[in-house]
């Protein structure tokens, strides 16, 4: 029997092919993101909490990203060639972030996200 877990403490990695792998998450996961062998390939799985705006942007270089809002109102801003796009989410609501699209977000009203992405590669800068 499978242990149960929660997706905000504990991401998942959807590996190339039939497997599922946890990956517990420390306060370095994401400072150390760019140097993690383990999300090589395949999608990363987590839900994050939406409290306040997001203090960083960051970027996916291996893959678009999938953010589905599970509660609460956001709205993501997206850096593309052409200038910042704004979507705004609300709870049900999904978008597709490009691959190579450097994006931040802005809580207007505290909820949570499920985030689908090829972690590998990411990175962030300070907005």
């Amino acid at each position: 029997m499978a242990d149960t877990f929660d997706l905000v403490t504990n991401y998942l990695q959807l590996e190339d092919g039939p497997a599922a792998r946890r990956i517990p998450v420390d306060a370095e996961f994401w400072a150390k993101i760019d140097q993690r062998p383990e999300l090589s390939g395949g999608r990363l799985l987590g839900v994050f909490p939406y409290e306040r705006d997001w203090s960083s942007w960051e970027m996916h270089p291996a893959g678009d990203e999938l953010v589905y809002l599970l509660a609460g109102a956001v709205e993501l801003v997206l850096e593309e060639p052409g200038g910042e796009r704004r979507l705004a989410l609300r709870a049900g609501d999904a978008c597709i972030v490009p691959r190579g699209i450097w994006h931040t977000a802005n809580v207007q009203q505290p909820g949570s996200a499920l985030h689908v992405t090829r972690g590998e590669g990411t990175r962030h800068r300070p907005r």
